[in-house]
């Protein structure tokens, strides 16, 4: 065949340019003007999508040139969720009504014979018939228009695949990006969710989970619940596992579940084990896809497994039964070598965050002993002389019960002030990083503050306390709480060495138990509060540069914030935000 002038072939094949100039075309029939005019659209539409990124714009365009093609005067996108009713998208002109019961045609199984006026073409997406391209006009649409349009409708579902293709490309480059950027891992599991949702719109939820070897379990580390729009409040929770399903999941395939009509988890792909996950997921009730007021329908669970080792878990769920299929189940495999990393990430980090944690712990005990042992030697040292006193007036017979009530009185002060001395040493001694629990901020600030109240008060600092009980509690480890106002105060003191007032209160605000430490020392110079934070960053002679990184680190593993401000020349205040234990259960 050859091209003729108009870019389309007509043919015929000339012998000679003599026989070409005196050949006359044939009379084209409506079928061929409509299929050339059809060729017409095609090319338009792939010169119009080539710089579309966004399917809306495409399917728009679709629309408009499919219009002008069939002379239509009225057409929609109409979208088939799975589960749900057909759902009209942008209507031309803007404003027309299509009947909702014929539009409920295009998805019986049937396929009965649609009205003359409305033709239609399915659109395939994301491994499926994700809607169809609706036209509407006064005369009958003819059978080769609408094969036409079908043909139109393929071309079109092209298109869409490449902007999806390109779609998911662009947010797994951002992802590596953010992983090279030095993301926390937490942060970076909840870009990966919202990447997944941009791209397979799940309606209900998705979560990473981590493998903890030591106890055989799943722990939830990040989940995001779209029907709600919000984080979830389950975090920490756990997934018991048992050999036979780890040895499903060290498998490493992605596994499709849903619901039957009596509400069981089956399995609904070729990866063998999905029985075995189904039951997992039928006695859990440990995140969102039990919620009582939005069960989910539909789930993937993908595993995270490097050099055979399961690191974790990555599920997605949708409300329907029949929303995720293999596409999603393909997509969702795409992502796990970035989660990978990520989990890998995070325990590197966890790693290296407890190391720091121990060694500024064991630092900052051992510079506690040293404070304190003057504490108690200048406590036990006015009881030696007393009780001393006392044998001697007792072997010469000189007691007298008042002098002696009164010596006892001082003995007896001396010993509480040791005795809270050593309650607290020990109390902050066994205050271990464990799982996150229940603590209470006033409790972690006596604590702290008990041992370092005689010192204080030896180097002229007031401490003023606002501690109500009934505060609630927030989400946490007690011995890190108490760990982060020992550190506080302890900076706290050596800005004031001549003394001051030092203020430690505490409030509830917004969901938040709000803690602050406001002295009134030489304060930070402005070049420096930027820097404070960071590790091995210190103004003191023979300080670390551990102390206020790690107290940032342990608040930002509570869900917490910390901020600091600064005044030279008249103090500093520290703000601890920390979360209600009653959002997180």
């Amino acid at each position: 065949m050859v091209a003729s002038t108009d870019g389309f072939s007509d043919g015929v094949l000339p012998t000679s340019g003599r026989e070409r100039g005196s050949q006359r075309e044939p009379p084209r029939g409506p079928e061929t003007e409509l299929h050339v005019a059809s060729l017409r659209f095609r090319l338009e539409l792939a010169e119009q999508l080539d710089q579309v990124r966004r399917s809306d714009k495409a399917l728009k365009t679709v629309l408009r040139l499919a219009l002008r093609l069939f002379s239509a005067q009225a057409g929609c996108v109409a979208v088939t969720p799975p589960g749900a009713a057909v759902a009209t998208r942008f209507l031309a002109p803007r404003g027309v009504q299509f009947d909702q019961q014929r539009l409920e045609l295009l998805t019986d199984p049937r396929r009965p014979k649609l009205p003359p006026d409305l033709m239609t073409g399915g659109l395939q997406r994301r491994g499926r018939v994700w809607g169809h391209l609706v036209l509407r006009r006064a005369a009958p649409f003819t059978l080769a228009e609408r094969r036409e349009l079908a043909s139109a409708a393929v071309f079109a579902s092209r298109q869409l695949r490449r902007i999806d293709d390109a779609r998911a490309a662009e947010v797994r480059a951002r992802i590596d990006r953010k992983i090279l950027e030095q993301l926390r891992p937490n942060d970076l599991f909840y870009q990966v969710l919202h990447g997944l949702r941009s791209l397979t719109r799940y309606d209900h939820s998705a979560a990473v989970f981590i493998f903890d070897a030591g106890a055989g379990a799943l722990r939830l580390a990040a989940e995001q619940i779209a029907w709600r729009k919000a984080r979830s409040g389950r975090i920490g929770a756990r997934r018991s596992l048992d050999d036979e399903a780890l040895s499903v999941l060290e498998a490493g395939a992605v596994h499709l579940l849903r619901r039957d009509a009596d509400g069981r988890w089956c399995a609904r792909s070729d990866a063998p084990g999905g029985c075995v996950l189904a039951a997992l997921l039928q006695g859990s009730r440990d995140t969102a896809l039990e919620d009582t007021h939005q069960h989910a329908g539909s789930v993937l669970l993908a595993p995270l497994v490097a050099r055979d080792r399961l690191l974790g878990l990555l599920q997605v769920a949708s409300c329907q039964p029949q929303a995720l299929d293999a596409w999603e189940a393909g997509l969702v495999h795409g992502f796990l070598p970035q989660v990978a990393v990520a989990v890998a990430n995070l325990e590197r980090t966890e790693s290296l965050e407890q190391g720091m944690l121990q060694a500024e712990r064991k630092h900052v005990m051992a510079d506690l002993a040293r404070g304190v042992s003057h504490d108690v030697n200048n406590a036990m040292g006015a009881v030696l002389p007393l009780v001393q006193q006392m044998s001697a007036d007792l072997r010469a017979g000189r007691l007298e019960p008042d002098v002696l009530l009164d010596d006892l009185s001082q003995v007896e002060a001396s010993v509480h002030v040791c005795r809270r001395i050593f309650s607290g040493m020990l109390a902050l001694g066994q205050g271990q990083r464990g799982q996150l629990g229940h603590a209470e901020v006033g409790r972690a600030a006596r604590s702290a503050l008990a041992v370092l109240e005689e010192g204080l008060r030896r180097q002229g600092v007031k401490l003023k306390l606002d501690l109500p009980d009934a505060l609630p509690s927030v989400r946490g480890s007690l011995g890190e709480l108490e760990q982060v106002v020992l550190n506080l105060t302890v900076n706290a003191r050596d800005a004031m060495p001549s003394g001051g007032t030092l203020s430690v209160s505490a409030r509830a605000a917004q969901g938040h138990v709000v803690l602050t430490l406001r002295d009134t020392g030489r304060g930070i110079a402005a070049d420096d509060l930027q820097r404070v934070s960071e590790p091995f960053f210190t103004t003191k002679r023979h300080g670390n540069g551990l102390g206020l990184s790690i107290c940032r680190s342990i608040v930002w593993t509570m869900g917490g914030a910390m901020n600091i401000e600064s005044v030279p020349g008249e103090g500093t205040s520290i703000l601890v935000h920390l979360p209600f234990a009653e959002l997180e259960t």
